[in-house]
């Protein structure tokens, strides 16, 4: 197969498989690994015409990339909730990880101490690339996900560099420990300056408009490229540490292009990970896979019920952390692409440098990859209801805007035990809502401090209510994401602004709610003149058509503002995304005057 054909067949696979998880509900890496065995060692599909290095060079150039989208989306406000627990995770984690990780790859696994050692700071990660859709999955709480996530990033380069080091102290330093700390301190520093520095001068440079905006996220990529590719050049492998450093300064300054940079590379990162995880277990032979037996499946297992819990459980002694966060960090660790990369490059090297028993390193840590993703995919929605750590089921409002209107709406989901939270940058605006003990977030809801410390997970819908249109536009097309576009609502834009030529296009702006006539000017003269919100049941002889009929011509005598269907979920009405209630659901509307209702 040429090359060209070659890489379009897998990026295809790759997207293919990342489709199949989804529908399937399972880890996508689960099925990536099953496409590259069954395309590679099986069948014969997929044959690269490089060698091991070439191969191994590229792998890295794409992990790089994906560990700095990784790190860009670490926060260090975050530090300020779960500083403690970070700081253990990732300063007494990692020792004891590849202690404990060491030991049991030697008298459990039967590998010699030179590659149980190796094996041990490879399996130090925790593949972030596993965990971000888990905890998406999964709803976890800000702080828990936070945890996992910042153990997950920083600890990538730092398993790889002990991989490394471990290695060159076997290999090249002939056993000389003070070469192996010099290595160590050269890392540090050359990671330290090229990852921190350069990510400082990259932020500058694109403050100060000296990239052009549609060259900032290629230009971006190439420099991660080149502070990779020059600080393995000083280390051996010190890149990875190097690009981490840089996606948290990058993430942290504050860019005005912060969110298209994200976009464009985590974009990139999926297609990466759909490559990668399909051509590095395309490269096993099938030989390879004899090698394992009940000795290295007992080690996964110790892997998963020993050195996890007594990593993290001797890491975390005496520190200020809930102890459902310890329990859920002693099970969740599963691995991901830098441990596959790492085992796929100091496996044959260290096989090549006399150690046979090397050969096994590869399919091991694939063993490891699967039965973790698997074992911890598709349990940690169950463990994390069990320790209460997830969010409830999305079900609920977010309202920007506090008026007598939104107050008024906010009582009545309230009645209808709908969660409801209303976000004003005014102190006076809400004040009568808390003296109805509604849930407020005072504060600027674009904010960063709303980002770290608003929990949404358990709302559902988003409405913009306040009497900017245009800024009710920016909080949807900012926010959209979060809640998904087709949750994402404002209030009718203004009279003078409803002509189609002149009016904002839906890309810049969130969907019109009820209906293209209700807007804040509206909806507040029709409160003051005695509307009120009111419910009403349907049932199989009181239906829509018979409530429109009694109430008369809707959007003109009444307003759907929502209903409750049978499962106790609220939908927001909307003429551009209606739904159909149906018998036993409880109808939500803005009407004159409370009726006594058939229904």
């Amino acid at each position: 197969m040429h090359g060209a054909t070659l890489l379009l067949f897998i990026l295809l696979v790759g997207l293919a498989s990342q489709w199949l998880a989804w529908r399937l509900k399972l880890p996508s890496i689960v099925i990536l690994i099953t496409a590259g065995f069954v395309l590679g060692p099986v069948t014969g599909v997929i044959e690269l015409a490089m060698s091991t290095e070439e191969v191994n060079e590229l792998i890295g150039l794409g992990v790089a990339i994906i560990l700095f989208e990784g790190a860009m989306e670490l926060k260090l406000g975050e530090l300020r909730r779960v500083g403690h627990g970070i700081g253990r995770l990732t300063l007494a984690g990692p020792p004891l990880a590849w202690a404990l990780g060491a030991a049991a790859a030697h008298y459990v696994a039967g590998l010699s101490w030179p590659v149980a050692w190796v094996l041990g700071a490879i399996l130090v990660v925790t593949g972030p690339t596993v965990i971000g859709p888990l905890i998406r999955q999964a709803r976890l709480n800000k702080e828990s996900a936070s945890l996992l996530r910042w153990e997950g990033i920083a600890n990538d380069p730092v398993g790889v560099l002990l991989a490394v080091l471990t290695y060159q102290y076997l290999t090249v330093a002939g056993g000389e420990f003070s070469e192996t700390l010099l290595s160590l301190g050269t890392a540090i520093l050359a990671a330290g300056l090229t990852g921190g520095a350069g990510g400082w001068v990259v932020g500058q440079l694109f403050r100060r408009g000296l990239v052009p905006e549609h060259l900032k996220p290629p230009v971006l990529m190439v420099l991660v490229l080149a502070a990779y590719s020059a600080t393995n050049f000083v280390q051996h492998e010190a890149g990875l540490l190097s690009v981490t450093i840089m996606g948290v300064v990058i993430g942290n300054m504050q860019l005005v292009e912060r969110e298209a940079l994200r976009h464009f590379k985590e974009n990139l990162s999926v297609i990466l990970l759909s490559v990668l995880f399909i051509v590095i277990p395309a490269q096993l032979e099938l030989s390879q896979l004899g090698v394992l037996d009940w000795r290295l499946g007992l080690f996964v297992a110790a892997v998963l019920f020993l050195v996890r819990p007594l990593t993290i459980g001797l890491a975390t002694i005496g520190a200020p952390m809930r102890r459902e966060d310890k329990l859920l960090l002693a099970w969740i660790a599963p691995r991901g692409i830098v441990a596959a990369a790492a085992a796929s490059i100091f496996g044959p090297s260290l096989a090549a440098s006399g150690y046979p028993d090397a050969e096994r390193l590869l399919p091991l840590v694939f063993l490891v990859i699967v039965v973790t993703a698997l074992a911890h995919g598709l349990s940690l929605g169950p463990v994390t209801r069990k320790l209460k750590l997830s969010a409830k089921r999305a079900n609920g409002l977010l309202i920007v805007g506090a008026t007598p209107w939104t107050h008024a709406l906010a009582l009545a989901l309230k009645k209808l035990e709908i969660s409801v939270l209303v976000a004003d940058g005014a102190w006076s605006h809400l004040k009568p809502l808390r003296m109805d003990d509604i849930r407020t977030y005072y504060g600027e809801i674009l904010s960063e401090h709303a980002e770290e410390e608003l929990d949404l997970q358990h709302l559902s819908y988003l409405l913009a209510a306040t009497g900017n249109d245009f800024y009710n536009a920016l909080v949807c097309k900012a926010r959209g994401g979060t809640f998904g576009r087709h949750r994402t609502f404002q209030l009718a834009t203004h009279q003078e602004s409803r002509q189609e030529s002149k009016r904002m296009a839906l890309q810049q702006r969130g969907h019109t709610a009820f209906d293209d006539g209700e807007d804040f000017n509206t909806l507040h003269e029709r409160l003051d003149r005695g509307w009120t919100m009111q419910t009403t049941r349907l049932t199989e002889t009181y239906r829509l058509d018979d409530m429109r009929e009694r109430l008369g011509e809707q959007g003109e005598d009444w307003v759907l503002i929502g209903g409750v269907n049978g499962d106790g979920l609220f939908q927001l009405f909307s003429e551009e995304q209606p739904f159909k209630p149906e018998s036993g659901w409880r109808l939500l509307y803005f009407a004159p005057e409370a009726r006594d209702d058939a229904g």
